[in-house]
């Protein structure tokens, strides 16, 4: 008896192999898989924010940079020395342009025709960039101060002699110059006192005196005015200028 085939019921559907039977990997789910790894990705606008922000930073640095170290300025400069409390004239001063920083205080090269003609507040060196605070307008002596000529001989004095801005000690002596003399009077100072050198003439005198100018303290003026007098005093230096 021969075998019979069931009838057919229907027709039978096989879903498509995700990988291909040669090992290909052509089906559609590596083809969705390439198409999601192929996808650039996304940038963030945060992070290009910060690399703008970070790249103008880094050309306002570069530009401080550049300026603090290239950038010169013209400024007023002492060509002369200026002994404290003189006048400050055209010859002593020249323009020249430095480096500086914001914390130096300088004085623009424009304004070097108003400088001449000022006094000096303290005594200026020469190569020396002219400050503000080297200025003042008033004249020797400073409030709380008197000026006292004192007329020496030349030979009591330092042999490298005496230059204005000199710190001295003004101190009685027990004799003329010096020497013993016949003063029966008390000294009129007791203790030395401090000065400052302001003027020395240039020459002595008829009598072969140099008179020097002295700067000290309104309450010792009396005192010392008295005792330089009387020719008994000797000037000790304590420090140049």
């Amino acid at each position: 008896m021969s075998s019979q085939h069931p009838p057919g019921i229907g027709t039978a559907y096989f879903p498509e192999p995700d990988i291909a039977p040669n090992g290909t990997g052509h089906g559609r789910r590596g083809q969705q898989a390439r198409r999601i790894r192929g996808l650039p990705r996304r940038r963030r606008p945060a992070m290009i924010a910060l690399a703008v922000a970070l790249a103008g930073a880094g050309v306002v640095v570069s530009a401080a940079v550049y300026q603090r170290a290239d950038h010169q300025v013209a400024v007023v400069m002492v060509t002369e020395p200026v002994p404290a409390g003189a006048a400050i004239t055209q010859a002593d001063l020249a323009r020249t342009s430095v480096a500086v920083g914001s914390a130096i205080r300088v004085i623009p090269a424009s304004q070097i025709g108003q400088v001449s003609g000022e006094i000096a507040a303290v005594a200026l060196r020469p190569s020396t960039l002219l400050a503000p605070s080297d200025l003042t307008s008033l004249q020797p002596p400073a409030p709380g101060e008197e000026l006292v000529a004192a007329a020496a001989k030349p030979y009591v004095l330092p042999a490298s002699g005496l230059t204005p801005g000199d710190h001295v000690l003004v101190v009685a002596t027990p004799g003329q110059q010096g020497q013993s003399g016949s003063s029966a009077g008390p000294p009129s100072l007791s203790a030395p006192v401090a000065a400052i050198v302001e003027a020395v003439s240039g020459v002595p005198d008829q009598d072969g005196f140099v008179v020097v100018d002295l700067l000290v303290s309104a309450a010792s003026a009396d005192s010392v005015a008295s005792q330089v007098s009387t020719g008994q005093f000797a000037l000790l230096v304590t420090k140049r200028g």
